[in-house]
């Protein structure tokens, strides 16, 4: 059992190294942080979406927006669809799972928000009808994603692909990746000297 977790923790580390060697996704968390800051500073929000764990992290991430990530600051513009569950189970019953956030995206988006769509396939079916419905409104997509980026990467606007298979180690380095991208939307929201201030600690 011991060697068990030994041999998942370098997994895990292996995935992480791999995710920091790679230059391409290390440019496009800068560009689409920026991206972001700009349309939240315009009056735009962040709307995020995903399944399962990546419903999980959407949630996770969208917390940090909206409250905190590190130290107080006014409250950032985001929103996971993944929530309401009366919209979702109506939007299921109704319509089908597939139509779960393209129905919201038509609802609540507008031209100058940003959509993250998290997947560690790229191949969920409601994720990619969500991208699609996003690019008749005209909202930038971001998919988030592994393997090869699946069906979600030739649709989405900017692709940040972890380098690995399995599942729980895309979704590993997917969560310090969005603790990262939240960091550098506050860098570029509220000044380069912003980490400088006294770090609070959650009670």
């Amino acid at each position: 059992m011991k060697q068990l977790v030994q041999k998942q923790l370098a997994q895990s580390i292996a995935t992480m190294q791999a995710v920091l060697a790679d230059e391409t996704i290390i440019h496009t968390l800068v560009t689409v942080a920026e991206l972001t800051a700009k349309a939240m500073q315009s009056g735009h929000k962040l709307l995020v979406a995903g399944n399962g764990g990546s419903a999980a992290d959407a949630q996770h991430l969208v917390a940090e927006f909206v409250v905190r990530l590190t130290v107080n600051r006014p409250a950032l513009r985001a929103i996971a669809l993944t929530t309401d569950t009366s919209i979702l189970t109506a939007a299921g019953n109704d319509y089908g799972f597939d139509h779960l956030f393209s129905r919201q995206l038509e609802a609540l988006g507008q031209p100058g928000d940003i959509f993250l769509a998290i997947s560690t396939s790229g191949n969920s079916k409601n994720l990619i009808r969500a991208i699609t419905q996003a690019k008749i409104i005209g909202i930038p997509t971001i998919g988030l994603t592994g393997n090869d980026g699946g069906h979600m990467a030739p649709l989405c606007d900017y692709n940040i692909v972890i380098p690995s298979a399995v599942t729980m180690n895309i979704q590993e380095s997917h969560l310090a990746l969005e603790h990262i991208f939240c960091m550098l939307v506050e860098r570029f929201t509220f000044g380069h000297d912003f980490d400088k201030k006294p770090q609070i600690l959650s009670e």
